[in-house]
């Protein structure tokens, strides 16, 4: 299924029926195809920040030390919001190095499925010169998350990782399903902003007041979905941002490219363009 399709289908999740729980317990260790991986990682657009052509502004990693084996390849920001990753253009924009100019000059953000980046890694993971992907999750979603985690009393000083949010009936009961439109099919729903983890959470409320919204991130996440294998995990979707949503919308619908762009342009991950 293209992207774009899954992307417009996902919007009517936020408007879902409340089900219940299609399973009890803790978040299971799950595994998927790669392919199946990748499907539902396409559900969310995340933003490269590329030249013209679609190249990844990409810088090389750091000289090794302390007689470390020196590392090749190089590294991008891959960003949950688009609005931050035209924020880092923007701010690279008021660098007057002339070496950086025709280079900054160029600089676009262009949305990408996340399955496509983790298609690549998975399949670059054995070469010592591949480009790698730095996550830059959205700060408000990382108070949030930890903001959520103290709460449950612990004790956090940072969060590594890009935060998700699964709401439950209780903490020691099954996480909440819904269902899109008129059809039959449920999903277990997986946040990728607390504000709409909150939502659901209001409906649950009523009827089950120990619910609650666990943090999960998104590596956790994936690595549980290549640890085991459990039928319901087709049920799992991941929604993206309000931010994400809004952006999808302003999609034609026919366009049939794996990257939402509007030049029709894809970013090539296997390619960069160096900043040094």
């Amino acid at each position: 299924m293209k992207a774009l399709v899954r992307w417009g289908a996902t919007l009517g999740l936020l408007g879902s029926t409340l089900l219940g729980s299609v399973y009890l317990g803790n978040f299971p260790a799950i595994a998927l195809s790669e392919q199946q991986i990748k499907e539902k990682l396409d559900d969310v657009p995340v933003y490269l920040v590329t030249n013209d052509k679609g190249l990844p502004l990409s810088r090389p990693l750091p000289e090794p030390q302390n007689g470390q084996q020196k590392a090749g390849g190089s590294i991008t920001g891959v960003y949950m919001s688009r609005q931050e990753a035209q924020a880092f253009i923007n701010e690279l924009r008021k660098n007057k190095d002339p070496k950086m100019e025709q280079i900054v000059k160029s600089l676009q953000v262009t949305p990408v499925p996340l399955g496509v980046i983790y298609q690549q890694l998975q399949q670059t993971k054995k070469d010592p010169n591949r480009l790698l992907f730095a996550f830059k999750p959205v700060d408000q979603e990382v108070k949030g998350a930890m903001d959520l985690l103290r709460q449950s009393g612990q004790q956090v000083n940072q969060f590594k990782s890009v935060p998700m949010f699964a709401v439950r009936f209780a903490p020691d009961q099954g996480y909440v399903s819904i269902k899109a439109g008129s059809g039959n099919d449920q999903y277990i729903p997986l946040f990728l902003s607390k504000q709409d983890a909150q939502g659901l959470l209001g409906q649950v409320k009523p009827k089950h007041p120990k619910a609650d919204i666990q943090v999960l991130d998104i590596d956790g996440v994936i690595q549980t979905l290549q640890a085991k294998n459990d039928p319901w995990l087709n049920q799992v979707v991941i929604v993206p941002s309000p931010e994400s949503r809004e952006y999808i919308r302003t999609l034609p619908r026919n366009q049939g490219s794996n990257a939402p762009n509007r030049n029709n342009n894809t970013a090539k991950p296997p390619a960069r363009q160096n900043s040094r």
